[in-house]
């Protein structure tokens, strides 16, 4: 079994590492075929468009490669195309300052994001990224339209509603001084089958008494005003209605309310819905209960301000809905009762920038409710951006005012932003490959909620620049068989070779074959290659993007030299047709012997002390009574101090053993007088090797000289005129009459302080024996001692019994 899983791992790290490998060089990897293919297979790609790049057999997609890779083959930067994206800001208006109580702007002057538009020019795999600019203005507009439940069940909330118009805009003032409200109100569709079809119900749908409105979908009551007493007048005069099951059909009403712009008088601020209702909802599919099956189509159908269509289209989707609230900038406000707040929280959860408020059982909460939920959305903005083209991605980072920096889905948005806060973003646009074929797409960025948007102009760059002065039909395609630019042959459709001279539909003959044979051998372009139109195309080796054959034949590659430390030609050179052409100060078959001497250099600046040659950065000393990194160490040169000290104290002093046949035997060397130590040369600052001495003469005097070679041939010597002798004879008696005084006078005392001990101890030893005798108890036993043991004996014990 353990051999198994080892088999099988060993598998898996193959796999991944050819992976790997495949995936290391991705220009290499698209097998471009001319240079707008190659640019768009990454960023880092280059395209050479020097004709003479190419070694013979290498193919067309060799002039795709890394940047780093093509200046190391011999490409000239100038000849390297390799264009980059960039970006212009195109409208950049600064985010308004407006106070309230200043100067009035209109809606449309209001700036609360920077900048409003920009262009960018985008290169496969390199992102271009820009800061968007967002500041909650001060006093911003506001339009609030209230959508109301009118079912019977809501009876007690429209009386309390009644009076909501001047209540709220005296409320809203304290937030803004520009805010308009409208009113809207629905049921539920008329052609439901569990809804009565006598006439007389449809016209009072409540029982007994109870005057009610007929039944119907929607009614846009009033359009948003400034007139708060218009608001009280007209939802003063509207009456219940009724149906028979617990849905309404909200979703109706909340499409018309986002969709009709002009009939509800929306401008371009903040637009806010309060949705107030004591019931669920009906959505998209519930409509085939009254045989309703069409889709809704998302488009507004008010005549006389009614809903006309809700018999015709079903109820929208939940999806749908967000989409338009979302492109009308709409954010919601659900008022429902405590019994659907589940409900409501979720459906909130599906739409962005909506918020959900418990309303009282009769609505008498509905001004505080409106006001903490508008709080709530406005302190935060979320990004979100139009539909992307196909292989562009969008990142967002944010930047809010608190310090935190988020990435990711968490980097779209801020909150806890108050008035005049300033937050910013940073959105990075990348692209992937050329889409639609280059042409250019406008995409949106904009805050949810906020009718303000950046406008973003994206280009692609699918060509390189030198695509522009291409020639049709060149001739240097082979007569025209294909177009000539960027130092290559792009050969017209059904044509092939590296200069089109071949048609796809030939198969290659003898003849052909003949050609991509090695010295009339059999194998076909060394076995590395295809032979196409009579010439070696070689193969990549696809595990290996970086390595290839060259060659005529193919018989040349760049990964089959000599390796040192594990490194094709030792990481000091590169491979060419299976040799090593080593980086300069390098040389050796495997790229691995240094020409660099300055490891060999010693100290005294001479290359291996004099004593050697530098070999691939290490020295070879010329005598083996040298060692060490530069020859500096001699574990046999001590003998040369006592080898030449009668020589140099007879030349120097007159004295020694040799004094007489001085001027014979030892002339050998050139001897240089010096005043003291420190004149003699030292290793440091010498620029031959050199041995420092130091010999005692037979009057015990010290003398010290130096021996060098100098040159491998001259033999010099520096002494020091003066010896090194010790003190005068006289005062060695004294210092050791004064040593053997003080030994004697140490070993009297210690002798009277050892008698001293004897007699002590003897004193001692005799009071104590008087003392023992002056005892007044026996020695043997303590006299205060009582034993243990008591002892008893029967009074009977040996009569004679009785006869009884």
């Amino acid at each position: 079994m353990d051999l198994k899983l080892l088999f099988i791992s060993t598998l898996l790290g193959v796999f991944c590492y050819s992976r790997a490998q495949n995936e290391g060089n991705d220009c290499i990897s698209a097998n471009a075929k001319f240079c707008g293919e190659c640019i768009q297979a990454g960023a880092k790609c280059g395209w050479c468009t020097d004709p003479d790049f190419l070694s013979q057999g290498e193919t067309l997609s060799t002039r795709c490669d890394e940047l780093e890779s093509l200046r190391k083959r011999g490409c000239a930067e100038i000849k390297i195309e390799n264009p980059r994206g960039q970006k212009r800001i195109l409208r950049n208006k600064p985010v308004s300052n407006r106070k309230k109580g200043g100067d009035k702007l209109h809606h449309s002057n209001i700036t609360q994001i920077q900048p409003q538009k920009l262009s960018l020019t985008l290169r496969s795999g390199e992102p271009q990224a820009f800061n968007l600019k967002f500041k909650r203005a001060e006093d911003y507009p506001i339009d609030l339209y209230y959508l109301m439940d009118l079912s019977y069940s809501m009876k007690d909330d429209l009386e309390n509603v009644k009076n909501l118009g001047t209540s709220l805009m005296l409320e809203m003032s304290k937030i803004t001084s520009d805010f308009r409200i409208g009113f809207g109100s629905f049921v539920e569709k008329t052609v439901m089958p569990y809804i009565s079809t006598t006439p007389a119900k449809l016209l009072n749908p409540c029982t007994g008494d109870q005057n009610c409105t007929s039944p119907f979908s929607y009614k846009n009551v009033l359009k948003l005003t400034s007139d708060g007493k218009k608001f009280n007048n007209l939802v003063g005069m509207q009456h219940i209605s009724g149906n028979l099951d617990s849905p309404e059909g909200g979703f109706d009403a909340i499409m018309q309310v986002a969709v009709c712009k002009e009939q509800i008088g929306w401008r371009d601020v903040t637009r806010l819905l309060v949705f107030s209702t004591d019931a669920g909802f009906h959505f998209a599919g519930d409509g085939k209960l009254g045989g309703i099956v069409l889709p809704n189509d998302g488009k507004c159908h008010l005549e006389n301000d009614m809903y006309t269509m809700s018999h015709y289209y079903d109820y929208p989707s939940i999806a749908h809905l967000v989409q338009k609230l979302s492109d009308n900038n709409i954010q919601t406000i659900f008022a429902v009762t405590e019994e659907f707040q589940p409900v409501y929280k979720e459906l909130k959860n599906l739409i962005p920038k909506s918020a959900v408020g418990t309303l009282s059982a009769n609505s008498s909460n509905v001004i505080k409710l409106i006001v903490d939920a508008y709080n709530s959305l406005s302190s935060e903005v979320i990004l979100e951006n139009s539909k992307l083209p196909e292989g562009v991605t969008m990142a967002y980072t944010s930047r809010c005012k608190t310090g935190v920096v988020s990435e990711g889905e968490n980097g779209r948005k801020c909150s806890n932003i108050s008035i005049g806060d300033e937050v910013m973003f940073t959105i990075s646009v990348t692209a992937m490959g050329c889409p639609k074929q280059g042409k250019s797409e406008v995409i949106k960025i904009k805050p949810l909620g906020f009718t303000e948007e950046v406008e973003i102009m994206l280009n692609f760059i699918c060509e390189c620049e030198c695509h522009k002065d291409g020639i049709q039909n060149s001739q240097l395609c082979h007569f025209g068989n294909g177009t000539y630019e960027c130092g290559a042959c792009k050969c017209n459709e059904g044509r092939v070779g590296r200069q089109c001279e071949c048609s796809s539909n030939d198969v290659p003959t003898e003849d052909m074959d003949k050609a991509c044979r090695r010295d009339n051998g059999t194998d076909i372009c060394s076995n590395n290659g295809d032979c196409i139109c009579g010439n070696c195309e070689c193969k990549k080796r696809n595990n290996h993007p970086d390595e290839r054959y060259t060659g005529k034949y193919c018989e040349c590659d760049n990964f089959n030299c000599d390796r040192a430390g594990n490194k094709l030609c030792g990481g000091h050179g590169r491979c060419e047709c299976r040799v090593c052409i080593c980086d300069p100060m390098w040389t050796g078959s495997a790229c691995d012997c240094s020409l660099d001497t300055s490891t060999c250099m010693a100290s005294n600046q001479a290359i291996c002390n004099g004593r050697g040659t530098c070999d691939c950065g290490t020295c070879k000393c010329s005598d083996a009574k040298f060692q060490g990194p530069t020859c500096e160490a001699c574990p046999t040169c001590p003998t040369v101090c006592p080898e030449h000290k009668e020589c140099v104290q007879c030349r120097t002093f007159g004295t020694g053993e040799k004094k007489d046949v001085c001027e014979k035997e030892c002339s050998y060397f050139n001897l240089i007088k010096v005043k003291d130590r420190d004149k003699l040369p030292q290793p440091n600052t010498a620029v031959y090797p050199l041995m420092h001495c130091k010999e005692r003469d037979a009057n015990d005097c010290w003398f010290y000289f130096t021996f060098a070679v100098v040159n491998n041939t001259l033999k010099e010597v520096h002494v020091v005129e003066t010896l090194d002798c010790p003190a005068g004879p006289d005062i060695i008696p004294i210092v050791a009459g004064v040593v053997a005084g003080i030994v004697l006078i140490g070993l009297a005392l210690l002798l009277i302080w050892k008698l001293l001990m004897i007699i002590h101890d003897r004193r001692e030893f005799a009071k104590f024996e008087k003392e023992k005798m002056n005892a007044k108890w026996d020695t043997q036993e303590n006299p205060i001692y009582k034993s243990p043991i008591n002892k008893f004996q029967n009074p009977n014990y040996g009569r004679k019994a009785g006869v009884l």
